[in-house]
């Protein structure tokens, strides 16, 4: 499933520069921040941060692995990338512009499947009400293994069977 993005009111880039102005501490809004801000939003895909900086790497950008990890970290706090955890493994996706959705991860090939079902946030608002907790957001991932895994799993026992 691809997500549509959604309509806002800033770009990622104007949305970040208004959270690094707004912090108890005001911080300046960099060059190399204003590149990783760009790379990340150009397209929308899931990454850790290790292959973001092999990407800027590659493109010819300057920007210090350090730079990278604080970056990220910023932007998931901006409300800008939400944060998954799979294991060993931190994988990053877009919050900011897309609209809400949730993950199916592979355990075997570690292909995520992202979705939305309007029944889930009935009920998480249903669950929310009746405790009268106040939400500030949500992060759901069901770990599995995807069809064509399955498939080929599927396949290697037919062949030993015969």
């Amino acid at each position: 499933m691809s997500l549509p993005s959604v309509a806002v009111s800033q770009s990622p880039e104007e949305r970040f520069r208004e959270y690094l102005a707004s912090r108890p501490k005001p911080q300046r809004f960099t060059e190399q921040q204003r590149e990783l801000v760009e790379h990340i939003f150009q397209k929308h895909s899931h990454f850790e941060a290790e292959q973001l900086v092999e990407e800027l790497r590659a493109a010819g950008k300057l920007a210090s692995r350090a730079t990278v990890y604080r970056t990220l970290t910023k932007l998931v706090d901006a409300g800008l990338l939400r944060k998954i955890e799979h294991g060993p493994r931190t994988i990053f996706d877009h919050d900011y512009g897309y609209p809400w959705h949730e993950h199916l991860i592979c355990e075997q090939c570690g292909t995520i499947i992202e979705f939305q079902h309007p029944g889930l946030e009935t009920v998480l608002k249903d669950i929310t009400a009746q405790h009268q907790f106040r939400a500030t957001g949500h992060t759901l991932v069901v770990r599995g293994v995807c069809a064509e895994c399955n498939a080929a799993t599927a396949a290697q026992r037919r062949r030993l069977v015969m």
